[in-house]
């Protein structure tokens, strides 16, 4: 972190919150926020404007009780663009933190960039790669929820084992495009909701909801 910054960013201007210590060998479940976590609102920078999606503290619980790393790793271009700041986007998150409890994330990871400036921003794969270095986590055994066809893209350009696209993604032809990540030694599945993604998660089959 900067030096006398007040916000957990580093000089690559990425948030970067890392919750837990290391601990060598975890597969993560790595989530998008907004769509997958909570409601999308599109930019969502009011606190009153949070509202968990069905299942995912469940599923959050799930993970943690499995031993499974979870890290948030979400695009935030509003910030980029000057739509909210960090203080903004600080309250969303102890909002969303505190509805989730007792669930808990290992690390929450930000790219403030607007859409070209890739460096961070998923479908790059860097926030995912920074999270598995923060927490020494196993990658290849990792998993991606998300809502779009960029957050599929990332998972496997990161390495991960596979990616769940919730619900509808952004319209048809993005459903297309994140199906069509999948390949050798990635699978791309569907999921109506962030609860109805546990049993067909590897890490989590057979463990309690």
């Amino acid at each position: 972190m900067s030096a006398g910054a007040r916000w957990p960013l580093d000089g690559d201007g990425l948030w970067r919150q890392i919750a837990s210590p290391p601990l060598p060998g975890r597969p993560c479940l790595f989530l998008d926020r907004d769509g997958v976590v909570v409601e999308e609102v599109g930019w969502l920078r009011r606190a009153e404007d949070v509202r968990l999606l069905p299942g995912i503290a469940a599923l959050i619980a799930a993970a943690n009780r499995a031993g499974v790393a979870v890290a948030v790793v979400t695009n935030q271009s509003g910030i980029g663009r000057g739509l909210f700041g960090w203080r903004q986007f600080d309250a969303v998150q102890r909002v969303i933190a505190a509805e989730l409890a007792p669930a808990r994330w290992d690390a929450v990871l930000a790219a403030p960039f607007a859409p070209g400036e890739e460096r961070m921003r998923k479908p790059a794969p860097g926030m995912l790669l920074a999270a598995a270095q923060a927490l020494a986590l196993d990658v290849a055994a990792s998993w991606m929820l998300g809502d779009r066809a960029s957050d599929m893209e990332a998972a496997r350009r990161a390495g991960a084992q596979g990616g769940i696209l919730v619900g509808e993604g952004c319209g048809s032809d993005d459903v297309a495009a994140a199906l069509a990540q999948a390949g050798a030694g990635f699978r791309v599945l569907r999921a109506a909701t962030p609860g109805a993604a546990h049993p067909l998660l590897p890490f989590l089959a057979g463990a309690p909801v």
